[in-house]
């Protein structure tokens, strides 16, 4: 799956959480964190493995169940020490929500559950083959979607994909447009406040 696609998954889920649960909408840290976490299994594997060579595939100790469910505990346990639980729960979604992210396409697309992808150490996913370091390897990548996208070519799952960005895209106007609101409306009180000052009393 694609960066941003798991960025959606992890938004969306999060922020239908937050509504049922406690009736509320993301707000700015909260999404910053979904999204960091959305991406932190990828951020953690991928340059370690097509990098560094610690890894011989980007699916190893960032995407795997073994390691990633205590770290969400730990988060969850210092975050509310710090009474913000809800930066916890984001944490989490996005993180734990990139998991099956990664499997579940597969499925869609074979007809084979790759859970090794998220069993590391226990199984290892195969070595990646022909990978030319991340920079290079992402930008290839991002290319070869272009292409396919631009050619209408893409997968059945990855038109999914498409449409759920949109949906989520409305979702996050809906949810009020956090960590884009925010800065909006600390611009609209400076340009207030400026115009107050300017055309206040003259001073004697």
């Amino acid at each position: 799956m694609w960066p941003w696609e798991h960025v959606v998954v992890g938004y969306v889920g999060y922020s239908l959480f937050v509504r049922l649960q406690w009736k509320s909408t993301p707000g700015p840290i909260e999404t910053l964190t979904v999204v960091f976490a959305s991406l932190l299994p990828d951020l953690i594997d991928k340059p370690l493995a097509w990098e560094y060579d610690v890894f011989e595939t980007g699916y190893a100790i960032g995407h795997s169940i073994f390691f990633a469910i205590p770290l969400c505990i730990a988060v969850g346990i210092v975050t509310r020490t710090l009474g913000r639980t809800r930066v916890g729960v984001a944490f989490a979604a996005g993180y734990l929500l990139h998991l099956p992210a990664d499997v579940i396409p597969i499925y869609v697309r074979r007809g084979t559950l790759p859970l090794e992808r998220i069993l590391w150490p226990v199984e290892s996913a195969p070595p990646d083959a022909g990978v030319i370091g991340f920079r290079d390897q992402f930008l290839t990548m991002v290319g070869q979607y272009r292409r396919e996208l631009l050619a209408g070519d893409l997968a059945t799952v990855e038109w999914a994909g498409l449409g759920i960005a949109v949906g989520a895209f409305f979702l996050w106007l809906a949810d009020g447009a956090p960590l884009l609101c925010e800065p909006l409306q600390w611009l609209r009180r400076r340009i207030r406040s400026g115009r107050s000052s300017v055309g206040g009393p003259q001073a004697k």
